[in-house]
């Protein structure tokens, strides 16, 4: 930088040299500091709008990574609360059910959370709603499992004050598995094989060969044998306690009579053809406390958890009755 400057002199019409002071300096130096630094400046905001830093970079696929994390998470999530509602519906449709207790209360299930605002902490970002729904389904599921074990808890004391209606209540097939030649039909809305209308089957067809051994599938007594050439046909009722009764229809040959006892496992009468029906076959009902209800539900002694759902599976098929 020249240490001179020049200024015009209107009185001689000419431009003279002046020396530079320290203020002339001190505005040059600032002046060329202020270009340099919008010069900074604008190089700095255009390389961060179009290139990322290697840190960025880590950072944004660190991102993606816990964002797919945490979608899998709430689909896994979701997976267990399925499970855990399917849990509670066998817990009061079939634990409770057997021992005549009532269904685990709702608000017992699903308690709520009180108090303040418990999400205040994770509002505000990107990725907000998607860890506040997470974390919401987590609370949620670690409710109903709390509540799930204190119903159990209920469950196993019920069966130890019960070992005598355990011993009672219908738990076995009527008739083995080896000797099945299949599930002809299950309980609910059926065609009638004769009549041919659409009738609520209220028992379960296992269809086997004429003389297949048949089982009392608990203790009791039998109250009624009857053999009629229409409807059951050769038959038999045990009466087990506790609200308890079965039937079994279309024998070949009952084995039992009227005010005997009877364990579980006790050979009752002999697969057949009798009555109103189209082929052998054993019709077996359930009845609780007056009513007919799904004999499915009763063969937990006998069966895996694998056996269980596959023979759900083929009696709730929709097809045609055998009586």
């Amino acid at each position: 930088m020249s240490r001179y400057r020049y200024r015009y002199n209107p009185e001689r019409l000419e431009y003279e040299k002046v020396p530079l002071n320290w203020k002339d300096y001190l505005w040059w130096t600032t002046k060329a500091l202020l270009i340099i630094g919008i010069i900074g400046a604008s190089s700095i905001l255009i390389f961060n709008a179009f290139y990322e830093s290697p840190k960025q970079i880590i950072q944004k696929q660190e991102i993606r990574f816990l964002k797919s994390h945490v979608k899998e998470m709430k689909t896994d999530l979701g997976e267990m609360e399925k499970v855990m509602t399917d849990i509670a519906q066998r817990d009061d449709a079939i634990y409770r059910n057997i021992f005549g207790a009532k269904p685990y209360p709702d608000y017992l299930r699903k308690p709520g959370i009180g108090g303040t605002d418990r999400e205040r902490d994770l509002r505000g970002y990107e990725s907000s709603d998607l860890i506040i729904s997470a974390k919401r389904k987590i609370s949620e599921l670690q409710r109903m499992m709390v509540s799930q074990s204190r119903s159990f808890d209920d469950v196993l004391e019920l069966a130890r004050n019960k070992n005598e209606m355990l011993s009672s209540i219908p738990a076995i097939q009527p008739v083995r598995n080896e000797d099945l030649t299949r599930i002809a039909s299950g309980y609910g809305w059926r065609i009638h094989p004769i009549y041919k209308v659409r009738k609520m089957h209220t028992g379960m067809d296992f269809t086997a060969s004429t003389g297949t051994e048949i089982f009392a599938t608990g203790d009791g007594v039998v109250i009624r044998v009857e053999k009629k050439l229409n409807g059951y046909g050769r038959s038999v009722v045990i009466q087990h306690g506790y609200g308890y009764e079965t039937l079994y229809a279309h024998m070949s040959e009952i084995l039992v009579r009227e005010g005997q006892k009877i364990k579980r496992g006790e050979v009752i009468g002999l697969v057949g053809n009798t009555g109103t029906s189209i082929g052998p076959h054993l019709h077996y009902e359930v009845i609780k406390d007056g009513e007919k209800v799904n004999p499915a539900y009763f063969y937990f002694n006998d069966l895996t958890p694998e056996e269980f759902e596959e023979l759900l599976e083929k009696a709730n098929r929709a097809n045609q009755s055998f009586d």
